[in-house]
């Protein structure tokens, strides 16, 4: 055997072990390529079905915030229609000692009793409303005429004021809070020289 020869023994199986490496990363990459990419048919069938999933989710949707919708206006109507319920609650008993009263009147001839049992009730209700709702009811007589809260019914003219000035009360004004919901209805006293001046 040459030097020639053995070289040649020697470095075969190198060249054999080269091969197998080099077939790995292909058996890789043939793993890799098993999963087939889809076909078009196959694509547009997916794409269809996420659609339709979507269509049905977007419609279970639509549906639940109507469904909302409505019973937030039920309840907001219901609210709407039931707002004084807590307040004519609060009348009822009044209504009752009136009914009350008129019995207890038709039977006797004591008209004070009747008026002083009358004026108890008026009391107890507009104590009631004041306190419980806010609604309070004033009285103008003698306070500077103010338009935001009087309606002049009638003026006179008073050597005795120096500004308008509310004489009487014909029908008395209220406040609910702060606010004015039913303006007093007055007679006024106005200056004398106002004309004049003007």
């Amino acid at each position: 055997m040459s030097k020639h020869d053995t070289h040649s023994e020697q470095t075969e199986p190198e060249n054999t072990q080269v091969e197998v490496e080099n077939n790995a990363p292909e058996t890789g990459v043939q793993g890799q390529e098993a999963a087939a990419p889809l076909s078009p048919e196959e694509k547009i069938a997916e794409l269809e079905t996420q659609l339709a999933e979507t269509r049905d989710q977007l419609l279970r949707k639509a549906a639940d915030f109507e469904n909302f919708r409505k019973r937030m206006n039920q309840e907001k109507q219901s609210a709407i229609e039931y707002a004084n319920q807590s307040l004519l609650l609060d009348i009822i008993p009044v209504i009752d000692d009136f009914e009350r009263a008129i019995q207890a009147g038709e039977g006797s001839k004591d008209i004070a009793s009747f008026l002083d049992g009358v004026k108890m009730i008026e009391k107890r209700l507009t104590s009631q409303l004041e306190s419980k709702w806010g609604l309070k009811r004033f009285n103008s007589a003698g306070e500077p005429f103010d338009p935001n809260i009087h309606e002049a019914l009638m003026m006179e003219k008073s050597p005795d004021v120096g500004e308008a000035v509310v004489q009487e009360d014909f029908v008395k004004g209220y406040l609910l809070k702060d606010r004015v919901i039913r303006a007093a209805k007055v007679k006024v006293l106005m200056p004398e020289t106002e004309n004049r001046e003007q």
